[in-house]
């Protein structure tokens, strides 16, 4: 995987089977919005390369992690695997 539109779509791929797993409510909508931010972002990498779609990317990831802390606080200790970081930033 070394090109964008790969990369977006195995987080939109793990965010919508985060979300299947989940039960109703808002914690399950909200991890589906992110699942289609991830999918229309993957879109936009595939016509092609662009770094301005870097910081929507950000903030889904950023929007994914508070969702993630929040659903490990309300489910009793359920465990939730944990996205992959990146050490090394883009300048932009």
């Amino acid at each position: 995987m070394s090109d964008a539109f790969d990369y977006f779509r195995a987080y939109a791929v793990r965010a919508l089977c985060n979300a299947r797993s989940m039960p109703k409510g808002r914690m399950k909508h909200l991890q589906l919005v992110v699942g289609r931010i991830y999918n229309l972002l993957k879109k936009e990498a595939a016509y092609g390369p662009n770094i301005q779609h870097l910081d929507d990317f950000r903030a889904a990831q950023k929007l994914e992690s508070s969702l993630d802390r929040r659903s490990s606080d309300h489910s009793g200790g359920r465990l939730t695997p944990a996205a992959p970081q990146s050490s090394d930033r883009e300048a932009g």
